[in-house]
């Protein structure tokens, strides 16, 4: 061999390891290599975000030394090394105090034919399609809302303002000392009233009016209106990607849906000393939401975060979370999340809630604005092409 086809050699070789990085890289889901010796020897960036570790630490360390004691991801590896074949396992709980809470993946274990001993194992993290899932059963459930409401604002309102005008009237011919119980028929009257004019915006069917926005406007308005009343108290801080594309919404009602989990955030960390909000917002590539009835997937690439240090969500209320009349207030008529995420799924989007003690985040993902959308396309179309 030439020396000039010696170094052409290894330069394809080059091109070919940096393309090869750069395509495990452009991969949306953790994807590891681990050696004979079980050293991590490669692992993508969505790995190391997977394991809160930097790939250079991982490959100084065995597998084992991240994952729970007794993982069967160290049987799968073992067995796909004497079987020389690829295996698929599901809803494998790798939930530890490194890893976080609900770690729950699918996993495929492959072997490398060139390396001996060597095996990839590629992460599915199941908590966004369990979400997802989730997401579509609130949806069910704020359409059995709607007709209810439909029904309550007609067969109920109608009487109760019947009651309430023979309330006032016996008010004037009553003795003083029962004078009370006539103004207790009428504000319990009035009470009722307000709890089926708020069930009746289930049952508005009409196309929501939108137009691009600016998410970090919304936002900020948001603080502004809670920093002037119910949040006066608390630290509310920001970390907003400058960068974000437009989404494609109704202003008011992304006010309304953003402002319910403020309050809902600011009523959870109350007068605690080190009470904190944290509004985010973020670009996330790689979620798609099933449109039923079509084959069509809708991206949701804009993800915004209302995140508090509250003492968490109960375990058993968190699946529940979104159906209507599910509250944990006293006085509460659990409505407001059930609103919200109606809001939400209206404009094409989902709302999800991560909770633990000291940190739980309300998720919200949405659409792009169409055109950016396609921008968006058309840019990674020409950059792939160079």
């Amino acid at each position: 061999m030439s020396k000039a086809e010696g170094a052409n050699g290894a330069l394809g070789a080059a091109v070919g390891n940096t393309l090869a990085m750069a395509v495990l890289n452009s991969v949306q889901n953790p994807v590891i290599l681990v050696d004979s010796a079980g050293k991590v020897a490669f692992a993508n960036w969505e790995a190391e975000s997977f394991f809160g570790a930097s790939a250079t630490y991982l490959a100084k360390n065995e597998i084992s030394t991240f994952i729970p004691f007794g993982s069967p991801l160290l049987a799968l590896i073992d067995q796909v090394r004497e079987r020389k074949a690829p295996v698929n396992e599901y809803r494998v709980d790798l939930s530890s105090p490194r890893l976080g809470q609900d770690k729950l993946v699918d996993l495929y274990v492959a072997p490398v034919v060139s390396e001996s001993g060597s095996v990839v194992v590629v992460f599915q993290e199941r908590s966004m399609a369990d979400k997802i899932d989730r997401q579509l059963t609130h949806r069910a459930a704020a359409r059995s809302v709607t007709g209810l409401a439909s029904m309550l604002a007609h067969e109920i309102k109608n009487p109760l303002s019947g009651i309430r005008g023979a309330a006032q009237l016996l008010e004037t011919s009553v003795p003083d000392e029962d004078r009370a119980l006539t103004r207790l028929i009428c504000d319990e009257t009035d009470r009722i009233v307000s709890l089926v004019d708020r069930m009746e915006v289930f049952s508005d069917e009409r196309p929501v009016q939108r137009t691009p926005l600016n998410i970090h406007s919304v936002l900020d308005h948001v603080k502004a209106v809670a920093k002037a009343g119910f949040g006066r108290n608390i630290k509310i801080s920001e970390m907003y990607d400058p960068s974000l594309p437009p989404v494609f919404a109704n202003r008011d009602q992304l006010v309304q849906v953003f402002l319910n989990l403020v309050k809902n955030a600011a009523e959870a960390v109350g007068d605690q000393p080190d009470a904190e909000i944290m509004l985010t917002t973020a670009y996330r590539p790689g979620i798609k939401l099933s449109v039923s009835g079509t084959r069509e997937k809708i991206s949701l690439p804009l993800e915004f975060c209302v995140i508090d240090n509250g003492p968490g969500v109960p375990a058993d209320l968190l699946p529940h979370l979104f159906d209507p009349f599910i509250t944990t207030k006293t006085n509460g008529s659990g409505l407001g999340l059930a609103l919200v995420a109606k809001i939400i799924g209206a404009h094409g989007g989902i709302v999800e809630c991560d909770s633990q003690a000291r940190r739980t985040t309300f998720r919200v993902l949405m659409p792009m604005h169409k055109e950016e959308a396609a921008d968006d396309r058309a840019s990674h179309s020409t950059g792939s092409s160079k």
